[in-house]
C-alpha cells in the first residue's frame, strides 16, 4: 500500500473518532467502484464521515436530503428552454459530483430512488433523451435511519443490491465521545480546512493496482461457498445473487490492498462478507419470530464453511 493511502487513513481517523473499522470499510468500496448503504441513527456522523472522504480524495461532494416531494429530475437535472438563446438547455443535477450523499434515501418514493439506479449501475445519467458520462470517481453513499419508519419507503431489494456494503454506524465509546465532544468545541472537526491526500489521477491508479490483486481458485470457490449456502439455509427466505459474490470479490482485493498485500487471504473474505451480504439477504419468518439476527446468522454461516488452507 502507498505511503499517500496509509497517510489518507490516518487523517481520516483523526477526522473521525470511534469508526476506524467502519471508515476502512467506505474506504474499501470507493476504491472497489462501488457504493454503500449507511444505517445509523441521527448525529453519529455519517454526513461528516463521506464529506471527509470526499475531500481527503481531491474531489468534488453534493449531498442530496430525500423528501417525499423530491422529484427524479432534482437528482439527475432537467432541460429548460431559453428564451435568450432560443434553445433549449441543460441543467445538470446534483448527481455529476464525485462523491454524492443521499441522505435519508428511504423518504423518497420508488420513483425517485430509481433515478439513481442507472448513474450506480452505468455512471452515466439520462436527460431528455441525452446521455451524460458521470465522473471516473463516481461515489453513492446514501444514509437512512433505522429507528423512524413513519413516512419512509423502505428500499427495494433490487436497488439495495446495487450497493457493494450496509455499513452499520453505532454510537462511540465514552472516551471516543469526548474526543468528538472537544474536537467540535475547538472547532477542529470542519472538513473545510482538510488538506487532499492524492489527486484524482493516482486514485484510479490505485482502483487500477486493486483490479490485479489475486484471487486464488480456492478463494474464489470459498466465496461462492459462502453465497450458495444462504440459499440454503432454512432460517434465510432469501438467498444471495451472483451479485453478492462480485462484490466480496471486488471489496476482498481492496481489502487486502490496504493491508499491503498483493493477493487475497481468507480473513479477508470473512470482513466483507458481513457488510456484503446483511442487506441481500432475508430472514424468513420464522426465523425472526425466534429473534434471529441478520448479522448473526451471517456470521455463523461463514464459520461454517471450511477455511482453504
Amino acid at each position: 500500500m502507498s505511503e499517500s493511502i496509509s497517510s489518507l487513513l490516518s487523517k481520516y481517523e483523526e477526522r473521525i473518532i470511534g469508526q476506524g473499522k467502519n471508515l476502512k470499510l467506505l474506504l474499501t468500496a470507493a476504491l472497489a467502484g462501488g457504493h454503500v448503504l449507511i444505517e445509523g441513527v441521527p448525529g453519529t456522523g455519517k454526513t461528516q464521515m463521506v464529506k471527509t472522504l470526499a475531500k481527503l480524495v481531491n474531489g468534488t461532494f453534493s449531498r442530496i436530503q430525500f423528501t417525499p416531494d423530491l422529484l427524479p429530475s432534482d437528482i439527475t437535472g432537467s432541460s429548460i428552454y431559453n428564451m435568450k438563446e432560443h434553445a433549449f438547455q441543460t441543467i445538470k443535477g446534483p448527481i455529476f459530483t464525485n462523491v454524492l450523499l443521499a441522505d435519508e434515501i428511504n423518504r423518497t418514493p420508488a420513483k425517485t430512488q430509481a433515478a439513481l439506479l442507472e448513474a450506480m449501475e452505468e455512471k452515466q445519467v439520462t436527460i431528455q433523451g441525452e446521455t451524460y458520462q458521470l465522473p471516473a470517481f463516481f461515489f453513492v453513499a446514501a444514509t437512512q435511519n433505522p429507528i423512524e419508519f413513519e413516512g419512509t419507503y423502505p428500499l427495494p431489494e433490487a436497488q439495495q443490491d446495487r450497493f457493494l456494503f450496509k455499513l452499520i454506524i453505532d454510537f462511540p465509546t465514552l472516551e471516543e465521545e469526548i474526543k468528538v465532544l472537544q474536537l467540535v468545541v475547538n472547532e477542529q472537526s470542519s472538513p473545510a480546512d482538510i488538506p487532499a491526500i492524492f489527486t484524482q489521477e493516482e486514485l484510479q491508479q490505485f482502483q487500477q493496482k486493486i483490479r490485479n490483486v489475486t484471487i486464488s481458485e480456492q478463494i474464489a470457490d470459498y466465496m461462492m461457498k459462502i453465497v450458495r449456502k444462504t440459499r440454503e439455509l432454512e432460517n434465510i427466505q432469501n438467498g444471495a445473487s451472483t451479485r453478492a459474490a462480485i462484490a466480496i470479490a471486488k471489496t476482498a482485493q481492496a481489502w487486502a490492498y490496504l493491508d499491503n498485500r498483493d493477493y487475497v487471504t481468507p480473513d479477508d473474505v470473512k470482513v466483507v462478507a458481513l457488510p456484503s451480504l446483511r442487506h441481500r439477504i432475508q430472514l424468513s419468518p420464522y426465523a425472526e419470530l425466534e429473534g434471529s439476527d441478520i448479522d448473526e446468522t451471517i456470521q455463523e454461516l461463514v464459520g461454517s464453511i471450511a477455511v482453504p488452507r
